[in-house]
């Protein structure tokens, strides 16, 4: 019976429940949801349907064994900075060794510049040839004193030679003609002579301070100012058996007194005559003359450091006596 009141109970209490949230909705009433003014939102037009992508294959490795065992990995050792070795200083190489001195110098004359003395023809102002130049004197300073003509005579018979005065003559190198003009007013040079050694260049020898021979004049090149240029000597035998000539400058020529005599000098050795273009009548004429000596050695830095250090001694003492001055 207890158990059955309880039921009831229960039973009772339950629909006491369900009256009272039936009375609650007839008390209040539902609810409206509030009025709200409807706007127009467009529509956008459906798009086409994105067609599906088909499933990437997944890659399955083909028969797989069994899983092998990892190798321990190497630990990673870090190479150690090396310093590198110093620079070795190389010595610099020393300079070449200076190229040997020249033998000779050579000198270019133009055969339009000088003219050769010996044969040429000696013409008056009016033209006319009267003879030709066989030979030319000079004194021991080497200036031109006399020239010597040969003088025709009628057809060969009566020729005769006279010196003339060196400035007696006129030179012209380019001439067609006769070469030399003799002035209207020259006269033999026997009237003014003096009694100064003189030397007859054609056929005279040059020889060294030595003595040794270096050839035979056989040719004096004149310029226009009448003025010689060079000589021509005739070398055969001292390089070679053969014939050979060549131009030596008149500047390289030295005339010594030696017996009362002059005698013309050139230093020109065996090794500067061979290595000396020869002379040709028809090419411009390559003078030779002896190389310079070299000059002397400068001198080295530590005979040049003592003289540079006597200026600050004679500034101190120079200082020094200043102060004694002031006080």
């Amino acid at each position: 019976m207890l158990r059955l009141f309880r039921w009831l109970c229960t039973v009772a209490a339950l629909f006491a429940l369900a009256a009272l949230s039936g009375c609650s909705s007839l008390l209040w009433g539902t609810q409206q949801a509030p009025i709200v003014d409807a706007r127009v939102m467009p529509v956008e037009p459906a798009s086409a349907p994105v067609a599906a992508s088909a499933p990437e294959p997944v890659e399955t490795e083909a028969n797989e064994g069994p899983e092998e065992p990892k190798k321990p990995k190497k630990p990673v050792v870090k190479p150690h900075k090396v310093e590198p070795p110093p620079p070795v200083v190389v010595p610099a190489p020393p300079p070449p060794p200076p190229p040997p001195p020249p033998l000779i110098v050579l000198r270019t004359i133009e055969r339009s510049d000088a003219h050769t003395l010996l044969d040429s023809q000696v013409q008056k102002p009016d033209g006319k040839v009267v003879g030709r130049a066989v030979d030319m004197t000079a004194d021991a300073a080497g200036k031109p004193r006399e020239m010597v003509v040969n003088l025709q005579g009628f057809l060969g018979v009566g020729d005769r030679k006279v010196n003339f005065p060196w400035g007696a003559f006129h030179f012209t190198p380019t001439a067609k003609g006769a070469p030399i003009t003799l002035t209207a007013t020259a006269v033999p040079a026997a009237a003014n002579k003096t009694n100064a050694l003189e030397l007859a260049l054609l056929d005279a020898t040059v020889e060294r301070a030595n003595g040794a021979k270096v050839g035979r004049v056989v040719d004096v090149l004149i310029d226009g100012n009448a003025q010689p240029q060079a000589v021509v000597l005739d070398v055969s035998g001292i390089v070679s058996t053969d014939r050979r000539t060549i131009a030596a400058n008149w500047s390289a020529l030295r005339f010594v007194t030696r017996d009362k005599e002059l005698h013309p000098q050139i230093e020109l050795s065996d090794a500067q005559i061979n290595a000396t273009p020869p002379y040709v009548a028809d090419k411009p004429i390559r003078a030779v003359s002896p190389a310079p000596p070299p000059a002397p050695p400068a001198q080295s830095a530590a005979s040049a450091a003592p003289a540079a250090s006597a200026p600050p001694a004679a500034a101190s003492a120079v200082a020094v006596s200043n102060a004694r001055a002031v006080r």
